[in-house]
């Protein structure tokens, strides 16, 4: 299997590259919103409280343990870069989906525009030359 990441560090040096350093924070943000709608669209599904945190707890689960193996910047398994941006489309996708079935779908269309721009930013940012 061809891998196109580099060895360099994880996470390269944030001095003289700004826009590279606020997408990567604004990256980080999204994740973390996606995240929170996920669990959020989880505790909704329910009917008792239990069930609620039950459903909500386990979609958070999911999505930091598909994140943590695949996506992440020190991913335990690493995929194609076709393989990273499928679980970034099921994880942070899933985040705005989550919060379209919330009720909030212009919210939900905002967020799928900043993931797309965001993620396209960063892969192009993380293959130039710095």
């Amino acid at each position: 299997m061809h891998d196109n990441r580099t060895d360099g560090p994880a996470i390269p040096s944030l001095k003289g590259r700004p826009w590279w350093a606020a997408n990567e924070v604004l990256a980080f943000l999204v994740e973390l919103a996606a995240l929170a709608c996920l669990f959020w669209w989880g505790f909704t599904l329910g009917d008792a409280l239990v069930v609620q945190l039950l459903l909500g707890t386990a979609l958070l689960a999911l999505a930091i343990t598909l994140w943590a193996l695949f996506a992440a910047p020190r991913a335990r398994v690493r995929l194609p870069l076709a393989g990273v941006l499928a679980v970034k489309a099921v994880v942070l996708g899933g985040g705005a989906f989550a919060l379209y079935e919330v009720g909030h779908p212009v919210a939900a269309a905002v967020m799928a525009v900043v993931v797309v721009v965001n993620t396209g930013l960063a892969e192009t940012f993380r293959r130039r030359t710095p």
